[in-house]
């Protein structure tokens, strides 16, 4: 129970400071120095992404097709990193995937109304990086983006990338 803790607490201290130091050097924010802070934090979690994933599928066989990846994202890789299996996983079979989890743990310490939505989204860079990172050791490039409608679901929407 402590180690779930901290690294949910690590991770909205990371937010907290990133968002605090962009304010400071500037005194207010505008959507450029949040858009920065997104893409930073995006960038961390793509790194720690790709770290978890070359452990997760050291011994692993490799997959058979994209929807294989998924899946082993969703089961395998969503319950090392977030503690719980992805609650569904919907695709058109076009290379969009959207994942959804009605109990994001990034999201359960904030307060299941809507007063906190809008706050909702800088919670989530880190975590689209993640998965954006694992897919790409995975050899999928893709767009991860996160939307957030009721607190503490999320829906994270996975487009592959075709070369």
């Amino acid at each position: 129970m402590a180690d779930e803790c901290l690294f949910d607490f690590l991770h909205m201290e990371i937010v907290s400071h990133m968002y605090t130091e962009q304010q400071s050097s500037k005194g207010e924010m505008d959507n450029k120095d949040r858009a920065v802070c997104v893409s930073v934090l995006e960038s961390m979690g793509f790194r720690v992404g790709q770290g978890i994933i070359e452990r997760l599928t050291r011994d692993s066989p490799s997959f058979k097709d994209e929807l294989d990846v998924m899946k082993f994202v969703c089961k395998d890789f969503w319950t090392k990193v977030f503690r719980r299996q992805v609650d569904n996983l919907r695709t058109n079979h076009q290379g969009t995937y959207v994942l959804q989890d009605n109990k994001f743990s990034f999201l359960t310490q904030l307060s299941s109304g809507k007063q906190y939505l809008d706050q909702a989204p800088k919670y989530l860079a880190f975590s689209c990086g993640v998965v954006r990172g694992a897919l790409s050791n995975l050899g999928m490039d893709s767009v991860v983006t996160a939307e957030v409608s009721v607190m503490p679901s999320c829906k994270f929407q996975v487009v592959v990338q075709k070369l």
